[in-house]
């Protein structure tokens, strides 16, 4: 089949090769023989005028005409897919689907756990693949290269459309033993004290606590920086360090680990997790049944708050606060 000059099949073994890098691994995606594959690549060079791919090893090298290429293929491929191509009646109990999810550690303890234990009763077959978020959530969901992300709501652009999941706030966390956690908090002695803090390697976006200082212009007394949330609590254990967290994964530490919170001096903003996909998968049904199911989960443990342990006691020093 042509298209103005176009054998349309080309299109797929172009997508296989952009995905795999390998000629040998590309040809067994799409049921080709290696020659047939081989063949194949000969015709795409013809028809673009272009090597398209060089070798280094055993690993095909995309030209830039190739890496130009290979979002809209990916995406016209996958619009095919979910609005062209027929497809049973959508049964849950029956689909056997991979997931790719991009989210944080923050977001698999208190929340997406939730979500896997349900699906593993009403979809046995569906598997999961989570994965780091960084700056590049944005164009992951353009190549439909994962099919949700979830993240604060302020990161996310307009390009995807999303929906809101829950309400979280941040709080101090220190050892239940850090006794200049027994009054409530200054903002001067939260900001003179010793801090674990996280940095994300490879985002673009500082996480939420670090942007609502840096807008103030304040930098806090760092002592650590952790590459996420849950390996601040083990760093107070023991010590006169704080950290500052999302209450909800503080609660799930509280647990396990002898934690209390401090109200901060002043509240930083709360903020709005979400989950948001593919503008190409909006009207895929098993896209659909997937959201439904996080929506649902967020709102069962939205309305299920437990105690925290506080350290401050009501009234005492209360004075203070951000200018």
């Amino acid at each position: 089949m042509r298209f103005k000059g176009l054998d349309l099949n080309l299109l797929v073994a172009l997508d296989a090769l952009m995905t795999e890098r390998n000629l040998s691994a590309a040809a067994r995606k799409i049921n080709l023989s290696q020659p047939a594959m081989s063949a194949a690549v000969a015709r795409l060079r013809s028809y673009f005028r272009d090597e398209l791919f060089g070798m280094r090893g055993r690993e095909l090298v995309p030209t830039s005409r190739a890496e130009g290429l290979a979002a809209p293929v990916r995406e016209t491929l996958t619009h095919i897919e979910l609005s062209i191509i027929a497809r049973d009646v959508f049964d849950p109990a029956r689909l056997n689907r991979r997931f790719r999810i991009g989210l944080s550690d923050f977001i698999t303890v208190v929340f997406f756990r939730n979500v896997v234990e349900r699906v593993a009763r009403e979809a046995p077959a569906v598997s999961f693949e989570l994965v780091a978020l960084t700056g590049e959530h944005d164009e992951l969901l353009r190549r439909c290269e994962v099919d949700f992300v979830i993240l604060p709501e302020l990161f996310m652009s307009s390009a995807h459309p999303r929906a809101a999941l829950f309400e979280e706030r941040l709080v101090c966390v220190g050892c239940r033993t850090n006794s200049k956690l027994l009054r409530r908090l200054t903002f001067d002695r939260y900001m003179s004290m010793r801090h674990v803090a996280v940095k994300i390697e490879g985002a673009r976006k500082t996480p939420v606590d670090e942007s609502f200082l840096l807008d103030l212009g304040l930098n806090r007394r760092i002592d650590i920086l952790v590459q996420s949330f849950s390996m601040i609590p083990p760093l107070l254990v023991g010590t006169n360090r704080i950290g500052t967290m999302p209450l909800g994964l503080v609660k799930h530490f509280q647990r396990t680990m002898p934690l209390c919170i401090a109200e901060l001096p002043q509240p930083f903003p709360a903020f709005t997790e979400a989950v948001q996909w593919p503008v190409l998968h909006h009207s895929d049904p098993e896209s659909l049944w997937m959201r439904e199911i996080l929506l649902q989960e967020a709102t069962r443990m939205s309305t299920g708050e437990e105690p925290s342990i506080i350290c401050a006691s009501e009234g005492a020093d209360a004075a203070g606060g951000f200018a």
